[in-house]
């Protein structure tokens, strides 16, 4: 099939014997993007640590739907997806290019999952930009963005995270962007206000499953205690963390790249496998 072909031949990482890694970053307020902290001066570093991708795919938090769509536009727009924040906030781009050839190889190589093209409606959304923007700010590398079908169940996000995981073999980074913890009804303003206990008791569950490789009790117990219930009120910023775990090879142990709360109650937790 031609889809193989133009997967087999992105940039040079399947030559080199490069696999690349499968990470989860907590991209926390959008205020994040414009900030320079330690959690943004890690993700600076970080990318440039990591092998060079030749195409990145992220699954944001912010990007629901009903059916599963990647983005296939040749230049994916800048999406200011919130509101009540300063104008510099709003006047950041990302131009990174699409890439219109992998979605549609994407498309046709999964076969257990039904995934639709986006080629107008969407783009790059803050739970993309704002972490692409410290890890490669010359926006120069092709990013696609997955939806998260929010009528499926938990399994159906970790099973499409395995069907993804191949391309890690052939120089995509894959990227789940969203928050462990991340309450907004309790927040506090104060970035370094002091966690809630209960943020930080699920925060420590959640790394303790991740370091045992105990993904079925990160799709199935998530919610069986009051601090967990806390702690993931809504899913739509924990499902890209499934995508993640299901990525993950079997024998790869994580590494956590950052461990902040911030604003009390929104876990900065960032990890990564391979």
């Amino acid at each position: 099939m031609a889809s193989t072909g133009i997967l087999s031949n992105l940039g040079n990482k399947k030559a080199n014997g490069v696999k690349m890694p499968a990470l989860f970053i907590g991209h926390g307020s959008p205020m994040n993007a414009i900030a320079n902290n330690t959690f943004t001066q890690t993700l600076n570093g970080l990318g440039k640590k990591l092998p060079r991708p030749s195409a990145i795919i992220v699954i944001s938090a912010h990007w629901m739907t009903h059916g599963t769509y990647l983005t296939s536009m040749a230049k994916p727009k800048t999406i200011h997806d919130f509101g009540g924040f300063p104008q510099a906030l709003f006047d950041v781009q990302y131009p990174a290019p699409g890439n219109v050839e992998l979605a549609k190889s994407i498309q046709s190589e999964i076969r257990q999952t039904k995934l639709g093209l986006d080629d107008q409606e969407w783009g790059l959304d803050h739970g993309t930009w704002s972490v692409l923007k410290h890890l490669y700010p010359e926006a120069q590398i092709p990013v696609i963005q997955l939806s998260l079908d929010m009528s499926q169940p938990m399994e159906y996000h970790f099973k499409l995270g395995q069907e993804l995981a191949h391309l890690r073999e052939r120089g995509v980074l894959i990227i789940g962007s969203g928050n462990i913890v991340h309450n907004l009804r309790r927040i506090s303003w104060e970035e370094k206000a002091k966690p809630f206990e209960w943020s930080l008791e699920f925060d420590e569950w959640m790394k303790k499953k991740l370091v045992n490789k105990d993904f079925n009790s990160l799709q199935k117990e998530f919610l069986n205690t009051e601090a967990a219930r806390l702690s993931v009120p809504t899913l739509d910023h924990y499902l890209p963390l499934l995508y993640i775990i299901g990525a993950a090879g079997d024998k790869e142990e994580v590494k956590f790249e950052y461990e902040e709360i911030q604003n009390a109650s929104i876990s900065m937790r960032s990890f990564s496998f391979g």
